[in-house]
């Protein structure tokens, strides 16, 4: 298994009313898109490994947004952030907190709705596409500036996840020790 991760130390505060963390697959690399993300002209994508390793740290202190209708992004609609990115496989693997008192209704529905359903997508800038005219975009080098929560099914990568994290032996922890 080839592991690297990046995380922002935040000290824990049990029982802290704003802060309820998070979990999920924010996307896969070296895989292309299951369908063309918004941004890339109609083209699906592929996220080198090596890109994403190199564009982790850019993943730390981002924010997580989302849209009232789960169909995209909002980033205007800023409700938790990312303290933590890890790329397991081909598997890119994010935590964070949720803004869970600012946003009751959102954490209720995140919380009902589960990993079975809701999906991830990255927001990036300053990407380099390797060639502008094959029919899959490879990103050779990218900026993540934030992600968003939204359905899977509206999802670049169908096989994205999110799930308020729920105990100390997260999905993301088996994941990392299957």
């Amino acid at each position: 298994m080839h592991l690297h991760a990046m995380a922002v130390h935040i000290p824990p505060v049990h029982g802290h009313p704003n802060r309820v963390p998070f979990e999920g697959i924010l996307t896969l690399v070296n895989t292309p898109s299951d369908k063309a993300p918004s941004g890339a002209r109609g083209h699906r994508v592929l996220l080198t490994g090596e890109a994403a390793e190199q564009a982790l740290p850019s993943l730390l202190g981002m924010a997580i947004d989302y849209r009232p209708a789960w169909d995209g992004h909002d980033c205007r609609c800023k409700i938790g952030l990312l303290t933590e990115a890890t790329l397991s496989g081909d598997n890119l693997l994010v935590r964070g907190y949720l803004y869970a008192r600012d946003f009751p209704d959102v954490a209720k529905a995140i919380d009902a709705h589960g990993p079975s359903i809701l999906g991830m997508s990255y927001e990036i800038a300053d990407a380099k596409v390797e060639d502008m005219r094959a029919p899959i975009w490879k990103l050779t080098k990218v900026t993540f500036t934030g992600a968003a929560i939204l359905l899977r099914d509206k999802a670049a990568y169908r096989r994205t996840s999110f799930w308020i994290a729920k105990s100390q032996t997260s999905a993301v922890d088996q994941q990392l020790s299957a």
